[in-house]
């Protein structure tokens, strides 16, 4: 397994990591992404922990702190310091005025409640898992820190930031010497290419590094949607688990079209193609695949260890490009100005 230094840190991740998601079950929404309990979820991570995958991503939302306690079981029996936890906050735990949020009191009740359902003393990293706009960020990037300081968390990242919730941040944390934000980890694939037009080229010139979530955008690029074929209703999105615009169909089927042709070359599965796309991408650190089985782990597992020529990318950005928004179409009229990332 591949090992890449997390933005401008210390920390070396695998290239890919397990979530946990599908752990739990506890509510409609999560129910629709899985519902492994402990007995399958240490098989899974036995899996993981043979392939070199030892960093696992949670959070405290996900089935509403149960699929933390799934998975603090689960590693009951690994040594510590060989595995890699993150976890998260900031998403509405209760129903109360303080159970939100990233100010000092609601962050430091969800590390001490993370770290007692993981059963651990320590979290590797530690995402905000959106932007709390009704927060002064000096006031979270002091209570992160002192986190840090604490021995209760290792490091600090973000998830779902815009650009400058992420830009301001780190000029706060620079500004007071706080700990900086080493991670952002974003909605990004073949079918999501948004990423590219800001927060890509952010975290190049910032050193951050990308840890994806929902890498084949939902299951939509699984292997499972083709043109020609009614869609799929036993899967994620048909069952209430994920969110989103509406599926452009045809842009969908024009991507899926060219990743079943680069399959049948490189003698991979679709979604193994769809990984290794990524994984080739700049700023990508570290990629969250998840599984409802140990076959479909083993198969996500065989998207790393081999590389897509630079000509297979080529056609796959070509199948998949979509034309930005403002003011993003107006500055590539005039690359001069303001450089595109370098993908080949």
């Amino acid at each position: 397994m591949e090992y890449r230094q997390l933005g401008a840190s210390g920390l070396n991740v695998p290239v890919l990591s397990f979530g946990t998601a599908t752990f739990g079950g506890a509510n409609e929404f999560f129910k629709a992404w899985g519902s492994t309990q402990v007995d399958e979820a240490t098989r899974l991570i036995n899996v993981c922990m043979d392939a070199g995958v030892n960093f696992f991503d949670t959070a405290n939302i996900y089935s509403r702190g149960i699929a933390e306690e799934i998975l603090g079981k689960a590693i009951a029996d690994l040594q510590r310091d060989k595995v890699l936890i993150s976890t998260k906050a900031t998403f509405p735990m209760g129903d109360g005025p303080n159970d939100f949020g990233s100010g000092r009191l609601h962050l430091i009740d969800q590390v001490n409640q993370s770290l007692k359902r993981l059963n651990t003393d320590y979290i590797d990293v530690y995402h905000l898992h959106g932007f709390d706009a009704n927060t002064p960020v000096e006031e979270t990037l002091k209570t992160l820190d002192n986190l840090i300081q604490s021995g209760k968390i290792r490091y600090i990242a973000v998830s779902n930031f815009s650009g400058w919730h992420l830009m301001k941040s780190l000029s706060v944390a620079e500004r007071y010497g706080w700990s900086k934000y080493i991670g952002h980890q974003v909605l990004y694939s073949l079918y999501d290419r948004e990423f590219e037009w800001e927060l890509m080229p952010l975290a190049i010139d910032q050193n951050i590094g990308t840890m994806v979530w929902s890498p084949l955008s939902s299951g939509k690029l699984g292997g499972k949607y083709e043109r020609g074929r009614p869609f799929p209703t036993e899967n994620r999105i048909q069952q209430g688990g994920s969110h989103g615009p509406a599926i452009d169909q045809e842009r969908l089927f024009t991507i899926v079209d060219a990743l079943k042709a680069i399959a049948e070359e490189t003698e991979k599965t679709v979604p193994q193609v769809a990984l290794n796309w990524l994984v080739q991408r700049p700023t990508v650190a570290n990629i969250i695949i998840g599984a409802r089985n140990e076959e479909q782990l083993k198969q996500n597992l065989l998207a790393v260890g081999w590389n897509l020529t630079t000509d297979q990318v080529k056609r796959l950005d070509e199948a998949s490009n979509v034309y930005p928004i403002y003011p993003y179409w107006h500055q590539q009229q005039n690359l001069k100005l303001v450089p595109q990332p370098k993908f080949y």
